[in-house]
């Protein structure tokens, strides 16, 4: 009797796939991956499916939000623009921890989750899950207090 796939394969496969490209944004563009590593990534098809720009303004973000993705049109080929608090302009070094996690969101849309963002993004800083999630937490501190608009 053939096996039908279910909801939690799918989250297990998604879960892989997401190490896996982290892996190779690792291996490609590392192991140091700062300001222009993070453009060569994101010009990288094989990595980050649709074309991307980042913003440094809030216009887009929720207060308390260092970064969105949004779509440029209803046709991701169309591209995205990545949306970074325009605080992290003065810190581009730390820019590719709070974008890496959007590329996800670009590549994958609804399907992605917090958890994949972060597999992706560590694997990609080579860090692990908890160094990198106590870093975007911290990042993300620096926003506390800060009137958006």
């Amino acid at each position: 009797m053939e096996r039908k796939l279910t909801v939690e394969d799918a989250r297990q496969s998604l879960s892989s796939h997401v190490a896996e490209k982290g892996l190779q944004a690792r291996e490609k563009y590392g192991p140091h991956i700062g300001w222009k590593e993070l453009r060569q990534i994101m010009d990288d098809r094989t990595l980050v499916r649709y074309p991307c720009e980042i913003l440094f303004e809030t216009g887009a973000l929720l207060e308390g939000e260092f970064a969105h993705p949004v779509p440029n049109s209803d046709d991701p080929q169309d591209g995205f623009k990545i949306y970074v608090h325009p605080l992290f302009m003065t810190q581009l070094e730390e820019v590719p921890f709070l974008v890496l996690y959007q590329l996800v969101l670009v590549n994958y849309g609804e399907f992605a989750c917090a958890d994949d963002a972060e597999t992706f993004a560590a694997a990609a800083l080579g860090l692990d899950k908890e160094q990198y999630y106590h870093t975007i937490c911290e990042l993300a501190d620096q926003l506390g207090g800060i009137e958006y608009r």
